[in-house]
């Protein structure tokens, strides 16, 4: 049986609150911060928000794989917080992945 090792994921997202919405942008970020840890092959998933320019946030997030990576993509807390970005972000959010 041959098995090739699957790449670690980093994904960057990038979120613009809409004027006004800030809180609640901080605030469903940081709700996310529990139930995407406790998903299978999270490494790590951090939200920061930029220090001078309030509402912009960036989010780290490491995976194991491509496949734990996808699953978060479909899981149901990321699929109500995505529901709810047209109200409160200015522009949709900009995602980036990366593998080694």
């Amino acid at each position: 049986m041959n098995s090739t090792p699957q790449a670690p994921v980093t994904a960057i997202a990038r979120l613009q609150a809409l004027p006004g919405r800030e809180a609640e942008v901080r605030a469903q970020a940081l709700a996310l911060v529990a139930p995407t840890r406790a998903e299978a092959g999270n490494l790590s998933y951090r939200p920061y928000e930029d220090p001078v320019a309030p509402g912009a946030w960036v989010v780290l997030e490491e995976w194991a794989d491509d496949a734990s990576w996808q699953a978060h993509l479909a899981s149901p807390h990321l699929a109500a917080a995505l529901a709810r970005t047209a109200a409160l972000l200015a522009e949709p959010p900009v995602v980036r992945v990366f593998t080694q």
